[in-house]
């Protein structure tokens, strides 16, 4: 997978894929495990990555309010 964004922790990259592909499966998105997402939608692609997106959000906000 090429990709031009550069992780702040480099180390969160296997946990970020992993995360995409529990986020696909929970939304009935067929992700190939290859990684290679070429053939997915732009639809499902910005659906992934919205709901990472939150995700995300909510494990920082968990994170701030100390739980």
């Amino acid at each position: 997978m090429s990709n031009s964004n550069q992780l702040v922790v480099p180390q969160a990259s296997a946990a970020l894929d992993q995360l995409k592909y529990e986020v696909a499966q929970e939304l009935g998105i067929a992700f190939p495990q290859d990684g290679y997402g070429g053939n997915l939608l732009t639809k499902d692609a910005g659906y992934i990555g919205g709901n990472i997106t939150r995700r995300l959000v909510q494990i920082a906000e968990q994170s701030l309010a100390g739980k």
